[in-house]
């Protein structure tokens, strides 16, 4: 089953690690919901863990929290409370996600959990492109 297809009617929660640096982040959130959307998910809540505000400072701004779940152990509960409590369908990360990681916190949120590079252009969408040695004009 495509990523997309669960989103197809499901409330989604959207959540992302970002660098205490990073002034993009409501862009970049925002930029996510307007996919979730396109391919017919419901954003209801948005989650964001800021690295480097905190406890390890410039050294560790790229760096995930964890390796299973990218997030602080607090924030990975508080999200996980928020999801289960609302029955939320999906959580779209805007962070590259593992295999593994997907399957943590899919156990932890009690729902699917896809990164925003799932997210592909929805069919009607996608801009055309000629085949290869296909001249333009031809």
């Amino acid at each position: 089953m495509p990523p997309t297809s669960v989103l197809a009617g499901a409330d989604v929660v959207l959540v992302g690690l970002f660098s205490a640096k990073d002034k993009e982040i409501g862009a970049k959130l925002d930029l996510l919901a307007t996919s979730v959307g396109a391919h017919g998910g419901r954003v209801v809540s948005r989650y964001v863990q800021r690295r480097g505000v905190s406890r390890g400072g410039a050294a560790k701004m790229a760096v995930p929290f964890s390796r299973r779940t990218l997030l602080s152990p607090g924030k990975a509960r508080e999200i996980a409370q928020a999801c289960r409590a609302a029955g939320v369908g999906v959580a779209v990360f805007v962070n590259p996600l593992t295999r593994h990681q997907r399957a943590v916190l899919g156990g932890m949120f009690g729902c699917f959990v896809i990164s925003g590079e799932d997210l592909s252009p929805p069919v009607g969408e996608r801009p055309h492109m000629p085949s290869p040695g296909v001249t333009v004009g031809d």
